[in-house]
């Protein structure tokens, strides 16, 4: 009789992914170390630009209208497609879409770094706008599959949180310290080492996830509602120079509506929308996204024309002016800790209205800039003010939009309230832009007087759609109970 051949034993193969052995789980802090710095880069680079403006625009020779431009390319492309790079993270896998849209807004700021034309600097924010819309959605669907829930995941998102705090109140300070020691260019060239250090990190330490649900991207409609809004900001624009009447300002602004128009078409239309309509049948969302869009109008610029008003009236060095900066960022950070707070107190909506009224009083008291001023009698007064009251009433706005949405659509709706005050932003600063522009022009041009007049009207416009805001809150917000200390 035979004997029996015993099996053989089988020998994992390297190549195959059944019987490769699994992977070892990335430490917690490499992972919450490698999404925090993505996210700090795309925080960093929204408010580290601001001080270079005035730099700029001597080098590349840009004029008033124009240089609004730098600013405005990456909040547009920024805020249009945002909510299409967290569906591609879901969809292709968070780490690959972290990876890319790192990768590209590394290479963007590398082009806007040696751009040698306003234009080749302009495309150059765009792309880094892109690139920042599909990264940041990415950060933090990285950080919530891969902390359990509970205080890990809590104190990861906190911590998350407070590297985008500190990269917008640290924004100005580097890129002043950036300008004046070396040049305007390395407040975009130094993402480029940051970016390929956390490239590198990102490769190593994290792993892949994705959902597991099939769902299209609706490129379509983050396509048409980016050149929905940049055709009606360049309209706008036109205006300054050819006046409201003329073709060219008529034609983009009329392109404008009707992309718009087809924007929403398309989203009733398609089985995967960008931005579901079916939410803005719920009071609580409509009221508080469309709240978000007239302050975003009115608040957006404040940075902006700030940065002009120290650096082009009052002479500030760009790190003087950076310095400058902290009161306005310290003071939002702190209104933003202490509204939960008085939420366990106050019903939502007043609070809105009364961070929305203290940030009304601030601008008013701003707009009374003139040649003369002093940073102290001038600037850090309204600066308390204002910024205490904007930070104020961005939480209770938030908890709104989210308040009347289930649970399965909270990050939907909160995805949509950051759209709305980027696109109501991107607006505004054309609008304020095009207004300081065209009082600077009436005074009798570049002027220390002539420029404090134009960016003090623009103040002016500012404090009115604030106001506007104010009021739409009192109308239309809904009435959001006192929250426990648990939900706050």
């Amino acid at each position: 009789m035979a004997t029996p051949t015993p099996p053989s034993r089988a020998i994992p193969s390297a190549t195959d992914p059944a019987q490769r052995p699994p992977r070892a789980s990335p430490p917690a802090w490499a992972v919450l170390l490698a999404a925090c710095s993505g996210q700090f880069v795309v925080v960093l680079d929204i408010s580290v630009v601001n001080v270079a403006l005035p730099s700029i625009r001597t080098d590349l020779g840009l004029g008033e209208t124009a240089l609004q431009w730098v600013v405005n390319a990456y909040a547009l492309t920024f805020a249009g497609f945002m909510l299409l790079g967290g569906r591609a993270a879901d969809l292709f896998g968070r780490k690959r879409v972290f990876l890319t849209g790192l990768g590209l807004f590394t290479a963007a700021s590398l082009a806007g770094g040696v751009a040698q034309q306003p234009w080749q600097l302009v495309a150059a924010r765009a792309l880094q706008g892109l690139g920042a819309a599909v990264l940041s959605p990415a950060t933090l669907t990285i950080l919530t599959t891969a902390f359990p829930h509970g205080a890990a995941r809590t104190r990861a998102i906190g911590t998350w949180a407070a590297v985008g705090a500190g990269g917008g109140a640290a924004g100005g300070l580097v890129g002043g310290v950036l300008t004046e020691f070396l040049s305007w260019r390395w407040v975009l060239l130094v993402n480029v080492p940051v970016g390929a250090l956390v490239l590198v990190a990102a490769v190593v330490w994290l792993t892949e996830s994705r959902s597991g649900t099939v769902r299209r991207l609706d490129v379509p409609g983050a396509v048409l509602v980016t050149a929905g809004v940049t055709a009606l900001a360049y309209g706008i624009v036109q205006t300054e120079p050819h006046g409201w009447g003329a073709a060219a300002s008529l034609g983009p602004l009329l392109a404008g509506v009707a992309l718009l128009a087809v924007f929403v078409a398309v989203e009733a239309r398609t089985a995967e929308p960008l931005m579901p309509l079916r939410l803005f049948r719920i009071r609580a969302v409509t009221a508080a996204n469309a709240v978000m869009v007239v302050c975003g109008g009115g608040m957006f610029a404040m940075w902006y024309l700030m940065t002009l008003y120290l650096q082009n009236v009052l002479h500030y060095s760009p790190v003087k002016a950076g310095l400058a900066f902290l009161p306005h960022s310290l003071s939002i950070v702190l209104g933003s800790k202490v509204a939960p707070r008085l939420m366990t107190r106050l019903d939502g909506k007043l609070l809105a209205i009364a961070g929305g009224s203290l940030a009304v009083v601030g601008y008013a008291w701003q707009s009374r800039m003139d040649a003369d001023g002093t940073y102290v009698g001038t600037v850090l007064g309204p600066a308390i003010i204002m910024s205490l009251g904007a930070g104020l009433m961005t939480t209770p706005l938030a908890a709104s939009a989210t308040s009347g949405a289930g649970p399965s659509e909270a990050g939907l709706v909160s995805g949509l309230v950051n759209t709305s005050r980027q696109i109501g932003g991107a607006l505004g600063l054309t609008v304020l832009a095009t207004v300081a522009a065209e009082r600077i022009a009436a005074r009798g041009g570049d002027g220390p007087e002539a420029l404090a007049a134009g960016y003090g009207h623009a103040f002016v416009v500012a404090t009115g759609i604030i106001a506007a805001a104010v009021l739409l809150m009192a109308v239309a917000l809904p009435r959001t109970p006192a929250a426990t200390p648990a939900d706050s």
